[in-house]
Order: C-alpha cells, then sequence, then structure tokens
C-alpha cells in the first residue's frame, strides 16, 4: 500500500500542476507502449476494455471482467493508473463503494465516474443529487482504504447533446462540475467538447480542474491547455485509431494481397520480445 500512495500522490500532483496529457490504455501491450514512450501516467479506457473483450461499450462487460483486466494493466508497469469505471456498475452508492474497493485492491490510484445512467434510470444522466451521493460513497470508500484516490467526475451533458441549446447544456455542465467536487471530486471531465471558447468558459466557471477527451479533429493539446483544460485524455481514440489500422490492413491484404498498411506501423518481433520479456 505505501507504493501505491506514492503513485497516487504522484498523479495527484500531475493532476493539479495541469499541461497533463494522459494515454488510455485496453491491454498490457497497450499500456506498455504507451509508458515506454513516456507518460508519466495511464489511464485505461472501458470501451477500450470492452471491445478487445467482444462487448458493446456502457457497462455490459460487466464489474468482474473489467476489473480484471484494470488489475493487469496496473500491474504491468510502474507509472499511476487511473481506472475508468464507467458509472460503477450499479445505480445504489454502494455498489460505486464496492467498485471503488476493488479497483483499488487492483492498484489504481485515480478513477473516472460518469454520471450516465445507462438505462439504470428514468432521465439519461443520474439526477445531480444521488451522482453526488454516489461520489461521495467513493470518496468514504477510498478514504478508508487509506488511499488518496483521485474521483475524476465525468458528466455526460455534451456526449449526450443535452439541454435545449448550448447556453443550457453550459450552465448544466458547470452546475454539474461543482456539485460533484463539493461532493468529493478533484476534477470535473466533459468528453466530446472540443469548441475552445467553451473549455474556456467551463474551466473559468468550473471551481476545480477540467479534463478534456482528445478527439480526430479536437485541437492540439496545447491549445485546449491554454484554453483552461487541466488534463487532455487520448480515451479511446487510440484503440478505435488500431482498429481502423486492422481495417485497412484487411481491406488491402484481401483486395491486393499487399501489406503497405502492415509495414507502414510494423513494430518489430524483436521490439516486442523486448516490451514483454
Amino acid at each position: 500500500m505505501q507504493q501505491q500512495i506514492k503513485l497516487a500522490q504522484e498523479f495527484r500532483q500531475l493532476n493539479q500542476q495541469g499541461q497533463f496529457l494522459l494515454a488510455n490504455a485496453w491491454d498490457i501491450a497497450s499500456a506498455r507502449i504507451f509508458a515506454r514512450a513516456g507518460f508519466p501516467a495511464l489511464g485505461t479506457t472501458s470501451g477500450g476494455i470492452a471491445y478487445s473483450q467482444g462487448f458493446c461499450d456502457a457497462e455490459l462487460i460487466g464489474r468482474d471482467k473489467m476489473v480484471a483486466q484494470i488489475a493487469a494493466i496496473a500491474k504491468s508497469v510502474d507509472v499511476p493508473v487511473n481506472a475508468d469505471i464507467e458509472a460503477g456498475y450499479g445505480a445504489a452508492p454502494e455498489a460505486v463503494a464496492e467498485t471503488i474497493r476493488q479497483v483499488i485492491a487492483a492498484g489504481v490510484v485515480g478513477v473516472n465516474l460518469e454520471d450516465n445512467a445507462h438505462g439504470s434510470a428514468d432521465t439519461a444522466l443520474f439526477a445531480v443529487d444521488a451522482q453526488c451521493a454516489r461520489i461521495a460513497a467513493a470518496r468514504q470508500a477510498a478514504d478508508q482504504a487509506g488511499l488518496p484516490l483521485w474521483i475524476n467526475a465525468r458528466t455526460d451533458t455534451f456526449l449526450l447533446g443535452l439541454g435545449e441549446d448550448i447556453e443550457a447544456r453550459i450552465a448544466m455542465s458547470i452546475q454539474r462540475g461543482n456539485a460533484y467536487l463539493a461532493a468529493g471530486a478533484d476534477m470535473v471531465f466533459v468528453p466530446a467538447l472540443a469548441d475552445l471558447a467553451i473549455i474556456a468558459r467551463l474551466a473559468q466557471a468550473i471551481k476545480g480542474p477540467l479534463n478534456i477527451m482528445a478527439m480526430p479533429g479536437a485541437p492540439i493539446a496545447q491549445d485546449l491547455f491554454n484554453a483552461g483544460a487541466s488534463r487532455v485524455s487520448l480515451g479511446v481514440c487510440p484503440m478505435l485509431a488500431v482498429m481502423g489500422t486492422l481495417r485497412d490492413i484487411a481491406e488491402e491484404a484481401r483486395k491486393t494481397g499487399s501489406w503497405q498498411n502492415m509495414e507502414r506501423s510494423f513494430y518489430g518481433f524483436a521490439e516486442a520480445e523486448e516490451l514483454f520479456a
């Protein structure tokens, strides 16, 4: 636990100092490649893990399979690991607390916890009070474990396009973000947002650090940082890019019997052996 506490403190400092680019892994190979590239910490991607195990996203993989893969990733690298635990695998605060206990036992030092209800509530997102209770339960479970867990509270206001217009969506994001911070979260995550002016407005109004996700077509990391993001996560996009590369390799080989796409990003047998030695 002492080593895990040290990693948690390192991760907390990375988030607090800002300009923090976080890569998200879905298996041991991707985790070690990102770590070897020099990323000071890693996250997991729930979507990437789900796809690699043959599931659609949005908690269909279940807690047990997800935690098992998170544990494998955390044990495979020496850097701090943040776990994407989706909505906590249960609507009740105690379900979230149990997930927190399990991922802490798996070796992680931070979590993403989203307010997307995934069909377990009458609305797309958990009510603010309900989500605050779930965040408070996560914080209490971490405190009881003796770990300064970094809790990144995700709100899917932009991802789901909620609110009657953009101003309503911005107001909803600010309200939820500040409520989640007051409930015990350390950071607010707003995926599917890439507009620099809106990021600047959220960064100014939300009383804590802001996490933004990199996406195709999004501004570069430095522009996102300059707008006010403290952390930029790669999310599921690298895994989707790998899938796109595999698609291109498959189509080229099948249609033309050539493999220029495979040659373009070939990793190398010796390099792979060294990665897992």
